[in-house]
C-alpha cells in the first residue's frame, strides 16, 4: 500500500526540511521553501534478499575505458577525447540556441555499437523527423520516443538496450512516486538520480538537456550539476 509523507523543499536549493521555514538553512532565501507529497509505495522498498557484491580491491581487473568520438573534433575535445562509455553528461543552454540540433547531428554521426535512442518530452516525432530532413540526416540507427515518464523510460532501456541515450529535456521528465510537477527540485532530482543509476549499471552512455534560467545556471537543484559532467553551448 502506498504511503504518503509530507517534505518541505527548497526551490532554490533543493534543501529539505519536516516543516516549512521561513529562510533556507543551507542557501540563506527567504520564503523559497514549498510543500511537497511523496508517495512511498511500501512494496518497493522491502528488501528481496539480494546483497551486494563485496570483492578484494586487489583482485579487480582494470581494463583501459573507451571513448566515443561525436564527430566533432571540438566538442571531443571539450569531452576530453569524447564521450566515455556509460557516462552521464548534462548540456545545457539558452532556449532555442541549438542543443537539440547539435544533439541530433551527435546521434548521426557518433561512432557506437548499437542503437541509439532520441527520447524528447518537449517535441513530437513528426517535429524531430522534419530537423532530421533538413540537416539531411538518414539514420536507420536512430530510434525516438516521446515520453516523459521516468518508470516507462525505464522499462524501454532494459528492453532495447541502447548504446546511446539523449534525454531532451531533463525538466519534462516526472516520476509517478512524487506528487510534484515536473521541472521541479524534487522531479529534477529524483529523475537525474535514477538516470544515472541506470545508465552506470547497464553501461549506457546518455546526454541530458537541461534548460538554463535567466542568470545563465543551469535550472534546478545545484546538486544536479554535481551528478554529472556538465556543458554550455554559448555564442
Amino acid at each position: 500500500m502506498a504511503k504518503n509523507q509530507t517534505i518541505f523543499v527548497c526551490s532554490n536549493c533543493g534543501n529539505e526540511s519536516p516543516k516549512w521555514l521561513g529562510k533556507c538553512p543551507a542557501c540563506n532565501s527567504w520564503n523559497t521553501f514549498y510543500e511537497e507529497k511523496i508517495i512511498k509505495d511500501k512494496a518497493t522498498n522491502e528488501r528481496k534478499g539480494i546483497s551486494a557484491e563485496v570483492r578484494k580491491l586487489n583482485s579487480v581487473e582494470v581494463q583501459k575505458y573507451s571513448r566515443y568520438k561525436t564527430g566533432y573534433e571540438e566538442l571531443d575535445r571539450v569531452l576530453g577525447g569524447g564521450l566515455v562509455q556509460g557516462s552521464l553528461v548534462l548540456l545545457g543552454g539558452e532556449p532555442g540556441i541549438g542543443k537539440s540540433t547539435l544533439i541530433l547531428q551527435i546521434c548521426n554521426k557518433i561512432n557506437v555499437d548499437g542503437t541509439v535512442l532520441y527520447i524528447s518530452g518537449e517535441e513530437s516525432a513528426t517535429q524531430i523527423k522534419m530537423r532530421a530532413d533538413r540537416l539531411g540526416i538518414d539514420n536507420d540507427n536512430i530510434l525516438f520516443m516521446g515520453e516523459t515518464s521516468i518508470e516507462t523510460i525505464e522499462e524501454t532501456l532494459l528492453n532495447i538496450k541502447p548504446a546511446f541515450v539523449i534525454i531532451d529535456s531533463i525538466q519534462t521528465m516526472y516520476s509517478e512516486q512524487l506528487s510534484a510537477a515536473p521541472g521541479s527540485v524534487s522531479q529534477v532530482r529524483e529523475i537525474t538520480s535514477r538516470i544515472m543509476q541506470m545508465c552506470k549499471k547497464q553501461n549506457i552512455t546518455t546526454i541530458l538537456i537541461g534548460h538554463v534560467t535567466k542568470d545563465g545556471t543551469i535550472a534546478g537543484p545545484r546538486v544536479l550539476e554535481h551528478m554529472v559532467d556538465t556543458f554550455h553551448i554559448e555564442y
